[in-house]
């Protein structure tokens, strides 16, 4: 039993069945129609079903079912909102501010080598998507929150290895947008992980080495976290829906697809995009 609603498989069988009349695919030229397809797809999201066994339960091999995988994550991935939709629909639906946060969705280990010299072994390179706060191979992808913490957008993917500023900058369109929306009335909240884009982001105030901060600013840094505290669960949410985002078994490059696939699904399961 899938822990959705039916309306859910319809929806994404109907993408499916789009998808093949853009194509020209004629009928009964594959194995499951659209609603098994739309079946597979599900289960590989929510339960994180093995392509073997996904393969051997609908009687196709296995590389027709990640055929059939990777082209319901591209149809549910094309269905996601841009970053100017969700911020526009954000300030329609009356939220004075957004957060902004990263989370590393873990992938197999993929030997790429990274810009970064190894320690132990200068002649070898650090993996690219090596990240040394999670010790993990992973993909960094921006969340642009509601205030209740409701996922408005995710961004691609960025290397595992990369800071959250560094990630978010190379969305080259994410600061001119969250700049643009931002307006005495309107806020874009981060933590001090992106302390270097306070044009565009409302940051706590750092402690530097050789001052303490004042009665006041521990005040506002207070009133910061309790304020951008709910933005942890729009990650969450997303990892304890779709146990696909606990690890990614497929190239590390499609993580950005699959959690904008995801956020799809979890819109349309709720009823809910803002």
């Amino acid at each position: 039993m899938l822990p959705v609603a039916e309306q859910t498989v319809q929806f994404v069988s109907g993408l499916l069945a789009a998808e093949r009349r853009r194509r020209g695919t004629r009928g009964r030229r594959r194995a499951p129609g659209c609603y098994r397809q739309a079946v597979l797809v599900l289960r590989w999201f929510l339960d994180g079903t093995r392509l073997a066994q996904l393969a051997a339960d609908h009687r196709i091999g296995r590389s027709t079912a990640y055929r059939y995988l990777h082209e319901g994550i591209d149809v549910l991935a094309a269905a996601a909102p841009g970053l100017r939709g969700a911020l526009l629909a954000a300030r329609a639906a009356g939220h004075s501010h957004v957060t902004v946060d990263g989370t590393l969705i873990r992938t197999d280990r993929c030997r790429v080598a990274g810009p970064t010299a190894r320690v132990d072994r200068p002649d070898r390179r650090v993996d690219l998507w090596w990240s040394g706060k999670h010790t993990c191979h992973g993909g960094n992808v921006q969340v642009i929150a509601a205030p209740d913490g409701w996922p408005l957008w995710t961004s691609g993917v960025r290397p595992g290895r990369e800071h959250d500023t560094t990630a978010l900058r190379g969305h080259t369109e994410a600061l001119p947008l969250l700049a643009e929306w931002t307006d005495d009335t309107h806020a874009v909240l981060a933590d001090l992980g992106y302390e270097g884009e306070r044009s565009a982001l409302t940051t706590p105030i750092k402690k530097t080495s050789n001052a303490l901060l004042t009665d006041d600013q521990r005040t506002v840094n207070l009133l910061h976290a309790a304020t951008r505290a709910p933005a942890e669960r729009g990650n969450s949410l997303l990892k304890t829906t779709f146990k696909a985002l606990r690890r990614v078994s497929l190239c590390p490059w499609r993580v950005g697809a699959i959690t904008a696939a995801a956020l799809v699904l979890l819109h349309h399961e709720h009823g809910r995009t803002t």
